[in-house]
């Protein structure tokens, strides 16, 4: 609690100005505030916990597993082949240059409005960061270390799984939550672009109706969700790496 406690006292701040400037506003419609948004999310809890929410999850997750086993193996390769990564690097980077409003649309009209376009979307944002900081963190590993080890008899497998892969196991986790809250808003974006359900789809549809506090009930939940799972892969990260709280 008293480490939490700051954060606390700041969001409880952000939340009465923010309840204070919805009604001096007196427009829900542009910012509604946080009780007729919680009235809200209690209103509509049946749709948005048994059909929304759940859609925008399956696609977050696909995604997510998707990217990671997408974002290891090419980060993998790059670190066992400099010619690989030489060839790979600048695609990987070129492929966030592209606008993902620009691109999610497209993903629609090839795929149609089913699962498979989102989950797309939700990919291309989120292996990024998993490639590059799995990767960062194998090129971190000490070259003395290394060298121990392969005067030792050490072969290149044994390197990888006894050195390299315990030094990148901190940038791993970092990247997964980094890539979380990612691979949320990829889900969202494919969703308010083209979708029949999902918390982005309901969002837009609630716009269109001038909900204000149906606009943001979705995006609250899509907060809640992605801090509950962060906050679980830093349990997981805990209990794998124990001896980083010893240092």
């Amino acid at each position: 609690m008293k480490k939490n406690l700051p954060a606390m006292i700041f969001v409880f701040i952000l939340l009465i100005l923010w309840q204070a400037g919805a009604m001096g506003m007196n427009a829900a419609y542009i910012l509604p505030s946080p009780i007729q948004i919680i009235k809200k999310l209690w209103e509509l809890r049946v749709p948005l916990f048994s059909v929304h929410l759940p859609a925008t999850m399956t696609i977050t997750l696909i995604g997510l597993l998707i990217s990671i086993v997408l974002g290891l193996f090419l980060a993998v390769i790059m670190d066992l082949n400099e010619t690989i990564e030489k060839a790979l690097y600048p695609i990987i980077i070129a492929s966030q240059t592209i606008p993902t409003t620009a691109i999610a649309p497209l993903f629609v009209l090839w795929f149609g409005y089913g699962i498979w376009s989102k989950i797309l979307v939700t990919i291309l944002i989120t292996f990024f960061p998993i490639t590059i900081t799995v990767y960062d963190g194998f090129k971190s590993t000490k070259r003395e270390m290394e060298e121990l080890l392969i005067s030792f008899g050490a072969s290149k497998k044994d390197i990888f799984i006894k050195l390299k892969w315990p030094t990148a196991l901190p940038y791993f986790f970092s990247a997964i939550k980094m890539a979380i809250p990612l691979s949320i808003i990829g889900a969202a974006i494919g969703e308010w672009l083209g979708a029949q359900k999902g918390l982005g789809y309901f969002s837009r549809r609630m716009m269109t109706q001038l909900d204000g506090a149906g606009v943001f009930a979705p995006i609250v939940l899509l907060s809640v969700a992605a801090m509950v799972i962060v906050a679980l892969v830093g349990i997981l990260e805990k209990i794998m790496i124990k001896w980083r709280q010893e240092l």
